[in-house]
């Protein structure tokens, strides 16, 4: 429900009636609709996170890295079509929640990848650049593309066949794009 219509347009009413049980058994097991909201955005936000990290401290190489947080996040969204919008909203309507759950997480994420990164860019194999920028091109150039659906569907006049086609083409033209501005090509001696 959460997802559907974001916090502001979810009931308890609505979310009594979806689970089948009456209000009263649900203010008793959570107490309040931000009680319950915020179990459900904490196990959201580590659904997302916890394949982040698994692929950031992975022994692999940093372009597979990136290529597996890419295609992470397009299953995320895959899986979960209201997610972008969800997160969106909820950034915009309570900052502070969503800005400290990721503080908690931003330390467990970054010093395997930020030290791998740092040690690329030293070789030459990389463009100087820093992992909030790397993690923003990999965010804007997949979560639009869900947050555009109906947009793009209506205007190309695609069926969820076609849109999901749509998507897996777009996923590997995002690794291209990503791989081939972040890797340097390698001089020839």
């Amino acid at each position: 429900m959460f997802l559907e219509k974001g916090f502001d347009g979810t009931t308890t009413r609505d979310i009594a009636q979806e689970a089948g049980m009456n209000g009263a058994l649900l203010n008793y097991y959570f107490r309040s609709k931000e009680k319950l909201f915020s179990l459900v955005f904490n196990e959201l936000f580590e659904l997302n996170f916890r394949g982040m990290l698994q692929i950031m401290n992975e022994p692999i190489s940093l372009k597979e890295k990136i290529t597996g947080l890419i295609d992470h996040d397009f299953q995320i969204f895959k899986s979960n079509p209201g997610l972008v919008t969800f997160l969106q909203n909820e950034l915009h309507r309570n900052p502070d929640r969503f800005l400290n759950a990721i503080c908690l997480e931003k330390s467990r994420i970054i010093s395997v990848f930020d030290q791998q990164l740092q040690q690329a860019i030293e070789a030459g194999e990389v463009r100087p650049i820093t992992i909030p920028h790397v993690l923003q091109l990999i965010a804007a150039n997949v979560q639009f593309i869900f947050q555009s659906k109906v947009m793009v569907t209506r205007l190309w006049q695609m069926n969820n066949e076609e849109f999901e086609r749509f998507v897996a083409d777009h996923q590997q033209i995002v690794k291209d794009m990503i791989c081939n501005y972040l890797f340097l090509p390698k001089a020839d001696c």
